[in-house]
């Protein structure tokens, strides 16, 4: 649309309409971007606090979990990588509206890269007053090779 259709041929408003239309490159640039479900999803994934601890038998994670229901968080193993998911939801409430909302809700999910020495066959997750403890035990270390002796033949 053109400015001086409506009147407005200040050039403040020429350097508005300007700035506001968008070129081709561009425009097929943003069609490609996420969508807001996918940021918003995205966000809550990397907003989930977590502390990781290694003690001398076992690897410790703890990951603030409030208000999730233990049915709704999933913990699995997948080569190398601990990852922990679930989604946290909003109880309907019929009685009256809210005013503010700060708390997130929606999926969630972090993935840890586990060290060689992690034995992911010993693993255990327990939550407990909105944390999730995942503990993951240590393989023994290797036992150190023996010196082998050659037997020296005579030529």
């Amino acid at each position: 649309m053109d400015v001086r259709m409506l009147g407005l041929e200040n050039p403040l408003f020429s350097t508005l309409q300007h700035l506001v239309e968008i070129p081709e490159e561009m425009e097929k640039a943003l069609s490609n971007a996420p969508s807001r479900a996918y940021v918003r999803d995205a966000k809550a994934m990397a907003a989930t606090p977590a502390d990781v601890k290694e003690l001398p038998g076992k690897y410790v994670f703890e990951v603030d979990m409030p208000g999730v229901k233990s049915g709704d968080i999933n913990v699995q193993v997948e080569e190398n990588v601990l990852v922990i998911s679930g989604e946290r939801k909003r109880e309907e409430d019929k009685e009256g509206k809210y005013l503010r909302m700060e708390r997130r809700v929606g999926k969630f999910m972090r993935k840890f890269s586990l060290p060689e020495n992690a034995d992911t066959e010993k693993v255990a997750a327990v939550c407990k007053d909105g944390v999730l403890t995942v503990t993951v035990e240590k393989l023994p270390p290797p036992e150190p090779k023996k010196p082998k002796t050659i037997e020296v033949k005579i030529a």
